[in-house]
This record gives structure tokens, C-alpha cells and sequence, in this order.
């Protein structure tokens, strides 16, 4: 790609990851924005003037060298200054100075992007880095507010049509060989630290479901009674399910004509054949015990989602190495909801696993730690601090997260309690 290229995709990636933004932002009044609208979630405000400072701050500041657009706000807008249920009692920009300082750090990176040389031998400027990495930043930023939409009470602001049907029905499980392969990545780019270095992993030869689990399928286990059956929890699970409540995923509703579910401000049947989503580790923790399976580890996922037992190499997505397309998955917000098992079947992976990347992240029994040779970049904050915390690893991606942050490498992570997130999870067992 030259450098014109470059400029040009960094460009359009910045205008449709804030024309997003803007989507989430002006739907709702001034006083949606304002609100919290669960202690669990920052004010949709919030989120859109924290986007615009991590953009000044590091494009602008950083990579421009240019002087400071509202040095005055920094400390307001740092995640580690301020937890998510304090933010609304901060004297927070109101939604139009938001919105203006938005436009004026926009303007500033636009002049940046048209100078800057992407040399190869300044890490946060090769290739784009700290541009691609802003782009993930607001893409994620995003798809948090997606979930404060999810959680927030009232009439249905956003839309979008229903993802495409079932065009065939993924059963059973897929046996993967055992063997190494290769688990993060050297060449991606805007992969983030966490997801590198690339290195050999050798993992038992295990089997995995041909697809998530589907809301058809935990239903089956609410009604044998798995929530009120101690053997199938872990200990842990099982104190937090007594705790909490837990009775079903978040979000659902039972009334005389059976479940439904509350989906941005709509009440709908649940839809069986969909991917359950709003679930936390421990409930997928202790379906899978209950189906006489476990969760995948981390390296049992990737594996199945990028490695081709023809040539051995690891793609970077499932179908191969070019980007999503709408053929391929779930993603982008294009829907409202995650599509039925089997829509997908151009996203499978070589060995036939599918929805992998999209519809929801799916839980694995992984906790979050480096990888071997693992660096910080381009700060601590970023990874290594939440390394070997009380954290479970997801992975693939929800339909409310963008292409552009999420690929085969791609790790998220989340305390084992988090159902607001778009999670859910497939299962797996040994083999033999």
C-alpha cells in the first residue's frame, strides 16, 4: 500500500467509526446522554468526549507534536482516574461542548494525517499504528454505548434489519487434531500488544462445537433445572448465582406465553435458533459442565478459528486473510441482534466451525495473561496491568463490534460476572 493509500484508508476509517459515534449519540435527547443509565456504564456523554481525548492525546499530541486542543479536561477523561459509576457526578463537558471539541480535535488529526510520515522505524507511526489504534479505541468506546442503549430504559431509538436467515443448520461437534500452531500475530499491523508476539502452541487433539450455543439449547438446560442444581456450578459460580439471582440470561422475560426478551427497547419472543447472548462465565461455565462438556481454552478457539490443517498456516480470519464482508459475518452493527445458527456458512473456518468471528463473544476458560516475549505498546495501561486479575478471556467478536476491532487474533477480556457485554460462548471436550 503507498503511503497515499494509507492516508486515504486511515481517512475513511476515521469518518465511518465517527459516523457511528454520531449514530449512538443523536438518537437520544440531551437528557439520555446525560443519564446513567446503569452504575455498570459510563453516560453516553461520557464515552463521546473520552473518544475525542484519547484522539488528541495521542494523535494529535503525540504523533501531531502539536500543542493541546483542552489540556484542561485530560484527568476527567481518564479510565483509570475515575470509575464508570462516579463519572456522572464530574463536571463533565455538556453534550454540545462535547460535540464541538469532537469537531476541533477532528480538524487537528485530519492536518496531522495529511504530514506525518508512516517511518518504519517509529513503532507508533508504522504503518498507521496510532491511527488504526484510535480507530479501535472509538470503535469499542461504540460498542459500550451500544450496550448502555441495550440497558437503557424507554421508546426504541435505534434500527436496523434482521440479520439474514439460517441457509444451513451446523450440528454436532468438529474433532480437531492435536499438533502445534501458531497463536497471535507479527505482521498484523493494528493488532494491539496483547496479541503479540507469534508463537508456536502445541494443543491436544480436542473436539469443538460446530456453532455458539443456541437460546434453543440453554433453554433445555433452565428447564431441567440447571439453575437450581449446585452439582453443574463451580463453587465461585454457584455463590455468585445465589448472590445475583440468576435465573435466566439478562434481559429476559417469562409471562404467560413463555420467554421473551428485551432487545433496544423492544419486547420479543426469544428466538431459539439465535445464539444465546447476555450471559456470564459462570452460567456458560456451568452449562457446559451440564451438557458433560467445558468451555474451549483460549488456544483451543483460536485454533479452530484460524489454523488450516492443508497448509498448517494460521489465517487471520476464518475464511481466509480478507477482510469481513457482510457474506462472512455478524458485525458492525449492521443488526440489532445476532443471527440464526447457520447464516454464515461463507465465515466457516477450514475444519467446518462456524460464526466464530461476529454475533457474539464467546466465553473461553482462559484467564488473561502475556504471551511469551510479550512487550507493552505503546503503554502499560493498555494490557499489562489487567494482566492475572480476576479476568476471563472472550474472543470473535459480537454483531455490535466493528471489523475493525476484532480479527482471528483478537482477545477481549471481562470480570466472569459481566452479562451487559454481547457474550455468549460455544463448548468443547477432550478427545479420546
Amino acid at each position: 500500500m503507498t503511503t497515499q493509500d494509507l492516508r486515504l484508508t486511515i481517512a475513511a476509517e476515521l469518518e465511518r467509526t465517527r459516523a457511528r459515534t454520531t449514530l449512538l449519540t443523536e438518537t437520544v435527547d440531551d437528557d439520555d446522554l446525560t443519564r446513567q443509565h446503569s452504575p455498570l456504564m459510563s453516560p453516553l456523554v461520557w464515552d463521546l468526549a473520552h473518544v475525542g481525548n484519547q484522539e488528541e492525546l495521542w494523535l494529535v499530541r503525540d504523533v501531531g507534536g502539536r500543542d493541546p486542543v483542552r489540556h484542561d479536561i485530560d484527568e476527567l477523561y481518564d479510565a483509570f482516574k475515575h470509575a464508570r459509576r462516579d463519572r456522572p457526578a464530574l463536571p463533565l463537558l455538556d453534550p454540545a461542548e462535547a460535540r464541538a471539541y469532537l469537531g476541533q480535535v477532528r480538524d487537528k488529526v485530519f492536518d496531522v494525517l495529511d504530514r506525518v510520515r508512516f517511518d518504519p522505524s517509529v513503532r507508533l507511526t508504522d504503518g498507521g499504528f496510532a491511527f488504526g489504534m484510535i480507530v479501535q479505541h472509538e470503535q469499542q468506546h461504540d460498542e459500550t454505548m451500544l450496550a448502555t442503549h441495550q440497558l437503557r430504559i424507554g421508546a426504541p431509538v435505534l434500527t436496523a434489519p434482521p440479520p439474514p436467515p439460517a441457509r444451513m443448520i451446523p450440528a454436532g461437534e468438529i474433532h480437531i487434531k492435536g499438533g502445534p500452531f501458531t497463536m497471535g500475530t507479527d505482521t498484523e499491523p493494528w493488532a494491539l500488544d496483547n496479541e503479540r508476539p507469534a508463537h508456536p502452541v502445541d494443543v491436544p487433539a480436542y473436539w469443538i462445537d460446530a456453532a455458539p450455543v443456541t437460546n434453543g439449547d440453554y433453554l433445555a438446560f433452565m428447564d431441567a433445572g440447571g439453575y437450581d442444581d449446585q452439582r453443574w456450578w463451580s463453587e465461585r459460580g454457584w455463590a455468585h448465582r445465589q448472590s445475583a439471582g440468576l435465573e435466566a440470561p439478562l434481559h429476559w422475560l417469562r409471562d404467560h406465553e413463555g420467554w421473551h426478551h428485551r432487545r433496544f427497547g423492544r419486547v420479543e419472543p426469544v428466538n431459539p435458533a439465535e445464539p444465546v447472548v447476555h450471559v456470564c462465565y459462570f452460567e456458560a461455565e456451568a452449562y457446559a459442565a451440564w451438557a458433560g462438556k467445558r468451555l474451549p481454552t483460549e488456544a483451543e478457539w483460536e485454533k479452530a478459528a484460524r489454523w488450516d490443517p492443508d497448509t498448517g498456516r494460521s489465517r487471520r480470519y476464518p475464511w481466509g486473510d480478507d477482510p469481513p464482508g457482510p457474506q462472512h459475518a455478524n458485525l458492525g452493527q449492521r443488526h440489532l441482534s445476532p443471527a440464526p445458527v447457520g447464516a454464515y456458512p461463507e465465515g466457516a473456518s477450514p475444519a467446518g466451525v462456524h460464526q466464530l468471528m461476529g454475533d457474539v463473544w464467546e466465553w473461553v476458560s482462559s484467564g488473561f495473561e502475556p504471551y511469551p516475549g510479550f512487550s507493552a505498546f505503546p503503554y502499560r495501561e493498555y494490557s499489562e496491568v489487567f494482566f492475572g486479575g480476576d479476568y476471563r478471556i472472550l474472543r470473535g467478536g459480537s454483531f455490535g463490534t466493528d471489523p475493525a476491532a476484532v480479527r482471528g487474533t483478537f482477545r477481549n477480556w471481562d470480570h466472569p460476572i459481566r452479562r451487559q457485554i454481547f457474550s455468549g460462548f460455544r463448548c468443547a471436550r477432550d478427545a479420546g
